[in-house]
């Protein structure tokens, strides 16, 4: 890493997959809500990486449904998108969630040297799995999903949402670093011009993340203690 934790005013932390083990759970959600639906069955890592990690709900639907060649229908991109948030709540709700020790470790060790933390979300979940994990308490901000739409800003890999954190911690882009494990999580964080992008490489390959705009890529951010 070129600079330390402490050269930046802000980390900006994207959730599933970054911060929490919960990608593994979307993207099995994702996959029964489509197999309904679709010919070909929903792979649960090619199609969820490409299609769907880290976009609006209701993006990924209308993504995943023209890489198949079919119309996004607004009545059908509901219905699919509806079914996943269904799956999704029941999974929490009789589950645990994880999050990823050395994800904690850092994100405390930079709030002791007195960086501020957000989560930038493409969840409407965000904050129930931030709860169910236990770490709700480590973040001055989050913006997420259901935050992204009532304010009408664009999903990523655009970099609205993320801004929009800069904005309330009172920090410039340049002074503040984005954490992400998906491809349009890298490219918003790249389009926002944020100081340092960093790639997680926890389903994505690192050579992705780097081309999709990541600074440098880690498999655990452990590994930048």
């Amino acid at each position: 890493m070129t600079s330390t934790p402490a050269s930046f005013d802000a980390v900006l932390f994207d959730l599933d997959g970054v911060l929490t083990a919960t990608s593994a759970l979307h993207a099995a959600a994702w996959k029964q809500a489509f197999d309904a639906v679709l010919g070909e069955p929903f792979d649960a890592e090619r199609d969820y990486l490409a299609h769907v990690d880290g976009k609006p709900r209701l993006e990924g639907v209308r993504d995943m449904l023209r890489s198949r060649g079919l119309e996004p229908d607004a009545e059908l991109v509901r219905s699919i998108a509806a079914r996943k948030q269904a799956l999704v709540e029941r999974a929490l709700a009789v589950g645990g969630v994880d999050a990823f020790p050395g994800s904690v470790s850092w994100v405390e060790k930079l709030r002791s040297e007195g960086v501020l933390t957000a989560v930038v979300s493409s969840s409407s979940n965000a904050r129930a799995v931030l709860g169910a994990a236990g770490i709700e308490g480590l973040f001055d901000v989050t913006v997420d999903g259901a935050e992204v739409a009532r304010l009408g800003l664009r999903g990523k890999p655009a970099p609205d949402g993320f801004l929009a954190a800069a904005g309330r911690l009172g920090v410039l882009p340049h002074g503040a670093v984005v954490v992400e494990d998906a491809l349009a999580g890298v490219a918003a964080g790249r389009a926002g011009a944020f100081g340092l992008v960093i790639g997680v490489a926890r389903g994505a390959a690192p050579a992705a993340l780097l081309a999709a705009g990541a600074d440098i890529v880690v498999d655990d951010l452990g590994e930048l203690m």
